[in-house]
């Protein structure tokens, strides 16, 4: 294991340096056109790095804080958690909804990031004082706050990051911007490993505070920029409240054929993510049993292994291919690689035994798939929402990445527990996942290829 993490630091260390030299390549080649960063856009780039970076290191600071406590109560209870997430995202959706119908994104956006920031706060005393909840009930308590926080944080910047690029810059500069959330993501964890066994667990949550306050900076940056120089500036109502109802983003689940392919693909998506969460919860909650240190580190390792591979990938495909051939391929290469992983547990022996640096093969499927769903598969999805109205960027986007994800991880959850009273193996599910990893790669090339068509008519032409 300490050979995975040496590997993995290395790799990471590697990564962020042709990330430097990536930077001030694109920096020198400002005054030029011809470069990825054109002449205006840095000092936005800059920020939404910075952004981005702070939003994913503040979540990945305390999910393995979230892991450990799921690990202890064994992958059978998760319904329970997806179940009171779910509910969660389905009531803040349409308060979300109804906030940017009212409310320009200059409002909104950083009321979000402030009230997540105080929620952070307000869950210390509850780690450091003793018999205010059980462990239990704060192990279900954090585990839903924390998956809702993770969602609404990430939707939020992906929607604000749709409504102040348009698709051309999107295509140059989300594999940029997306290589920032993943440095994030790798120190993360990192500063877990390293701070859990000094300062504590409580702790940590003040650490995710901080990263949250330079995030909101980035925001009033960003948008005040975008107001004085942003592509979509001149564009009618660009400043003003998105308008509509509350509920718009959850019928646009049915209603908007674009939404409703969306949803599909990433209900497929997470029918991968899911079972492997399961699969290695079980494995974790088997091997370290009540040693609260030991998963907390083993969910560190996972993520940093998984996070350095998102690196790898923007830094290489994505880039690449992104801006010159679209979504498509990338969504493509995502969805093989993964089913190429899954098989590997399905023929595996013993999927629970070492495999590749210590890790076990559920392990090892966890971070490809989840490596490559963050490097690839996410930034050209995101891509595809900057071809679409204001109204489906900020209602339709956050409902999917929110309520449709958390209705995916709880009937995937509930599958798995029947499936398991079956008589199913950890194989079977990863044949179930690979399964559904083939669907996605058809689905998404179709979407893919069918917004690039469609993407200059008017939204009210469109059929996906």
């Amino acid at each position: 294991m300490e050979r995975c993490i040496g590997v993995a630091a290395l790799a990471m260390l590697r990564c962020i340096g042709y990330l430097a030299r990536i930077f001030a390549t694109e920096h020198g080649r400002m005054q030029s056109s011809q470069g990825r960063v054109h002449t205006g856009e840095w000092q936005a780039v800059a920020l939404s790095f910075a952004y981005f970076f702070c939003v994913l290191a503040a979540y990945y600071v305390i999910r393995p804080v979230r892991e450990q406590l799921s690990a202890a109560v064994g992958s059978t209870q998760l319904p329970w958690f997806y179940g009171a997430t779910f509910i969660g995202t389905l009531l803040l959706s349409p308060l979300f909804a109804a906030l940017i119908t009212r409310w320009p994104r200059r409002v909104v956006v950083p009321v979000v990031y402030v009230f997540f920031i105080a929620c952070l706060i307000g869950f210390v005393p509850l780690f450091t004082g003793q018999g205010l909840l059980t462990p239990k009930a704060l192990g279900m308590l954090f585990f839903v706050w924390v998956s809702v926080f993770n969602l609404f944080v990430v939707s939020v910047f992906w929607s604000f990051m749709s409504d102040i690029w348009s698709s051309e810059q999107a295509r140059r500069l989300f594999p940029i911007i997306a290589v920032a959330g993943t440095v994030g993501a790798v120190t993360g964890p990192a500063l877990t490993r390293s701070l859990v066994g000094v300062i504590g667990v409580a702790p940590l949550l003040m650490v995710s505070a901080g990263l949250l306050c330079i995030a909101l900076g980035c925001v009033v940056a960003l948008g005040h920029w975008a107001r004085l120089h942003g592509a979509r500036r001149h564009e009618p109502g660009h400043e003003a409240a998105v308008g509509g109802g509350m509920f718009d983003g959850l019928k646009q689940i049915f209603a908007d054929p674009f939404i409703r392919n969306m949803s599909l693909l990433l209900l497929l998506a997470d029918g991968i993510g899911t079972v492997n969460y399961a699969l290695v919860t079980d494995y974790s909650n088997l091997s370290f049993g009540a040693d609260a240190i030991a998963r907390t580190r083993f969910a560190a390792n996972v993520d940093l292994a998984a996070n350095v591979l998102t690196v790898i990938a923007q830094l290489t495909l994505t880039r690449w291919l992104l801006p010159k051939k679209g979504p498509a391929p990338v969504i493509l290469i995502w969805a093989l690689v993964s089913i190429a992983v899954l098989l590997v547990v399905v023929f595996s022996p013993d999927p629970h035994a070492p495999l590749l640096l210590g890790m076990p093969a559920v392990a090892v499927a966890l971070i490809v798939s989840r490596g490559l769903a963050y490097g690839m598969a996410e930034p050209a999805r995101h891509s595809l929402y900057t071809r679409v109205p204001r109204n489906v960027r900020y209602k339709g986007q956050n409902a999917v990445d929110t309520a449709v994800w958390r209705f995916g991880d709880l009937s995937i959850a509930l599958s798995m527990n029947g499936l398991k009273l079956l008589g199913m193996a950890t194989g079977g599910f990863a044949g179930i996942s690979a399964v559904a990893a083939m669907v996605a790669a058809g689905i998404g090339w179709r979407l893919s290829r069918r917004t690039d068509a469609l993407g200059s008519l008017p939204s009210a032409e469109r059929s996906l």
